[in-house]
């Protein structure tokens, strides 16, 4: 959807037929609710946005004399390294940038065998990716660095806001940050301090609402007179804090079928579970254009 809003021609390719022609129904239907919610993006109309995208039943014919690969198997080591592998023995540009949306793994474990090898990022997306515009860009140790810009350069003209991990770590920057506020969540209600409601209400009413529009270093900066300020005030209450934390708790037992318990009595069942991705999606949509429309005032 990203890149056929910005008109770039776009082929699908899946082992199974049916998953393509599902793809390309559920992104008209898609392209169609952004539209409507005023978040459409570049200058084309809807109906020239969906035929830019075809699916294709060759792999081979997915990728030839193809720009940008971008693969998006589940997060499995010997999956993904099964996938490019294959896309490694076809004919592809020598100058294409092969591209994977892992969620954790690093793309030298993905990327060491192949020949194009040079050419390989990882690009991770923020899910849902048209309300979320985040993306990581992790090089391997040999990726060309032109491939790093040239992935940045094509992933803001998209409309995404994408940023550059300077070397590899497992989990990127964006999962071990979520993990860690994870983690903590968990260890709280397993301590019997907070309940999953109110937890998620901390996040949802306190830290998301400034996080949704700072992150955490402008929020020290504007919580004092600067960020050396903020430290000198905070910096010993925080490193208490932080050494008390303990080691990782492993979600599991009683403590996991509560919480799965809790969170489906207060958003629904997990048989009704779409009907609150819908809901989700809405709100970000509504954030989305709220954010866009206040860039705009500045």
């Amino acid at each position: 959807m990203l890149f056929a809003c910005a008109g770039y021609q776009v082929s699908l390719y899946d082992e199974l037929d049916e998953q393509v022609d599902r793809a390309r129904d559920e992104i008209h239907a898609k392209l169609a609710a952004l539209r409507d919610q005023g978040l459409a993006r570049g200058s084309l109309t809807l109906e020239q946005q969906a035929a830019r995208v075809a699916g294709q039943h060759d792999l081979q014919e997915c990728v030839r004399d193809a720009i940008f690969i971008q693969e998006c198997v589940p997060e499995n080591l010997e999956m993904k390294k099964s996938v490019w592998k294959k896309i490694d023995s076809l004919d592809i540009k020598d100058d294409v940038i092969l591209s994977s949306s892992a969620s954790a793994i690093v793309p030298s474990k993905i990327s060491e065998e192949l020949a194009h090898r040079s050419r390989f990022v990882v690009s991770h997306p923020t899910n849902p990716p048209f309300y979320c515009p985040l993306l990581e860009i992790i090089p391997a140790p040999w990726t060309d660095p032109g491939v790093v810009v040239k992935t940045k350069s094509l992933m803001q003209e998209l409309g995404q806001d994408p940023v550059i991990l300077n070397k590899e770590i497992n989990g990127f920057v964006l999962n071990r940050i979520q993990y860690a506020i994870f983690g903590e969540c968990y260890r709280l209600v397993e301590d019997g301090i907070i309940s999953v409601q109110d937890c998620d209400k901390v996040m949802s009413s306190g830290l998301g609402t400034r996080y949704a529009f700072m992150g955490p270093f402008e929020t020290g900066y504007l919580n004092a007179e600067g960020f050396e300020s903020y430290c000198d005030r905070y910096r010993d209450m925080i490193y208490k804090l932080q050494t008390e934390l303990g080691s990782p708790r492993l979600m599991g037992g009683d403590t996991m079928r509560r919480i799965h318990e809790d969170v489906g009595n207060m958003f629904g069942s997990v048989e009704n579970i779409g009907q609150r991705r819908q809901w989700r999606d809405d709100r970000l949509a509504a954030l989305a254009k709220l954010k866009k429309d206040a860039d705009k005032q500045n």
